[in-house]
């Protein structure tokens, strides 16, 4: 059945016009009226308080708009049983693309684009959010093909120090402890499976092309980061984090 992100209020026997990207991609399917589709909200505030998918019913397609009947709700929830969110170094080309898609399908919790000092793209300003809300898209598109009902938050660009900056002294009392990682060619480096407690959440810090420069993951270390290594071999920074990931977070 086909999957629609509509971050929209749902509630059973509404009758609602999907959003622009939903109902251009219904078109683009030929779906006539009477077809069953499955609409999640995505997580978004103010809609469903349980999450979950509906089914709906396409009552209407006109010119640019489609028209469903909200159907059935079900509580359905595919996310990963521990929150990771990864901090990567932005990748050239396409690759940053394929980072987030990957990510959102292996069930990463948010997404922070790194600005790092060996990171070819450079984004700031109009530019920067125009690439933030591409890669949103990104995501949500990801999570319409994998069967995820919580889209990923892909936060704005920044770097290592501004997000250090930004982060609080200790967290809230009733906050489960936030294990750091940075994926690290250091020869202390521990093994993944060594230095990840079994729950928990994760914020693991990947560099981009080149990886960390040293002052960079020194400052990482001296927030509290453990460096961690994969192995031998050395991954290329789109591959890497989705390797720990899948160490993490696949059943």
């Amino acid at each position: 059945m086909p999957r629609f992100h509509c971050p929209l209020p749902l509630a059973t026997g509404d009758l609602v016009d999907l959003p622009a990207g939903a109902a251009r991609h219904v078109q683009v399917l030929r779906l006539q009226p009477g077809a069953i589709i499955t609409l999640f909200t995505g997580g978004v505030p103010g809609t469903h308080p349980e999450g979950g998918e509906f089914e709906a019913t396409v009552t209407r397609m006109g010119r640019s708009d489609v028209q469903v009947e909200i159907g059935a709700h079900h509580a359905i929830a595919r996310e990963a049983p521990r929150a990771v969110h990864l901090l990567a170094g932005i990748t050239a080309n396409e690759r940053m693309d394929w980072l987030v898609e990957k990510a959102t399908e292996l069930g990463a919790a948010s997404l922070t684009p790194l600005l790092a000092e060996r990171s070819v793209l450079k984004l700031k300003g109009e530019r920067g959010d125009k690439k933030r809300a591409h890669w949103q898209a990104v995501a949500v598109a990801a999570c319409e093909q994998c069967g995820r009902n919580c889209v990923p938050v892909i936060h704005e660009a920044v770097s290592l120090a501004e997000w250090l900056a930004a982060q609080p002294s200790a967290p809230p009392d009733s906050a489960e402890p936030m294990t750091r990682l940075v994926l690290s060619l250091h020869p202390d480096a521990r093994p993944l499976r060594q230095a990840v407690p079994a729950t928990g959440p994760v914020t693991l810090l990947s560099g981009p092309e080149g990886g960390l420069t040293p002052a960079e993951e020194a400052a990482a270390l001296a927030a509290g980061f453990v460096p961690v290594t994969l192995g031998p071999r050395v991954l290329r920074a789109e591959t890497a984090p989705l390797a720990v990931l899948g160490a993490l977070l696949l059943a």
